[in-house]
């Protein structure tokens, strides 16, 4: 049976060194503080909003939330934007998206200030990640893959990683991250050619093509660990699943994040390390 890497002890550990932080920020008159940015009142960015606000709580992390109306203006939403970039209270700010569909979500995305892009959204913050230097922050969720490879000590320098998924959330930019810790990389996607035989060889799986349980034991081998990155309510079965066929996973590789309670939980907490980091940045 594999083993679980559970996000519980990597969130518990990254609290302990968070609430020290801001500890030591406060007792400097600096109060880190997560702005968010939402459109209109979307049950996952609300769901998401309500984590965020908890895990900063927990750490002494202060919470702002701009909430506008699904009909707000370009101009309106680009200028509340504007107004956060400006404001040197707020060190990080989390930009809901999909944008309506009137609002340019490029150009908004870009106008964050890259310093602020504690979601790792913009441009700058993804050339941030290619080239390994601090412009912005990475996505939250390929970090998240990173942090529990760290925690659990998991080994990669020299070792053979695969990742399932091209995107820009979670894809490339871990694809990245693997390859800065000096693993040696293979991005699959839909196109990829004896996709099953490439992943087999593989010391570390990360999944995420988004397409739930789509992963198999034909994919798998032993002594590999695999995060799993996907989460899709399955309504045959009526829970939470991943883009991994966890029981079949479970039985042949050495690691295996669950789901839930792997990467997910985990990434809460890297947006509130980010915002930290934001602040520590922004007032050294």
């Amino acid at each position: 049976m594999a083993k679980l890497l559970k996000g519980k002890d990597v969130v518990e550990s990254l609290n302990s060194k968070l609430t020290e932080q801001v500890s030591k920020l406060k007792a400097d008159g600096i109060t880190p503080t997560l702005a968010i940015l939402r459109v209109g009142e979307r049950e996952d960015d609300l769901s998401y909003e309500r984590g965020a606000k908890k895990r900063c709580e927990q750490v002494g992390v202060s919470v702002k939330v701009v909430a506008l109306p699904m009909d707000v203006t370009e101009e309106e939403y680009l200028g509340e934007l504007d107004k956060l970039n400006k404001d040197l209270t707020v060190s990080g700010i989390l930009m809901f998206r999909p944008l309506p569909k009137h609002i340019d979500e490029m150009k908004a995305r870009n106008m964050l200030a890259a310093e602020k892009d504690v979601d790792g959204c913009t441009d700058l913050s993804l050339a941030g990640v290619f080239t390994n230097t601090e412009l912005g922050f990475a996505p939250c969720t390929a970090e998240a893959a990173m942090e529990i490879l760290k925690f659990y000590n998991i080994p990669l320098q020299g070792k053979k990683a695969v990742v399932i998924g091209r995107s820009l959330v979670i894809g490339r930019p871990v694809a990245m991250l693997l390859m800065h810790a000096n693993a040696t990389v293979t991005i699959c996607h839909t196109k990829t050619t004896d996709i099953t035989a490439i992943t087999r060889d593989a010391d570390i799986v990360v999944v995420a093509s988004g397409q739930m349980e789509s992963v198999g034991r034909e994919y798998l081998s032993e002594g590999q660990t695999v995060i799993d990155v996907g989460i899709s309510y399955n309504s045959e079965k009526n829970k939470l699943c991943g883009d991994v066929k966890f029981d079949e996973a479970e039985e042949i590789v050495d690691a295996i994040t669950p789901v839930p309670g792997g990467v997910g939980g985990v990434t809460t907490s890297i947006l509130v390390k980010h915002v930290v980091e934001a602040a520590i940045r922004q007032n050294s």
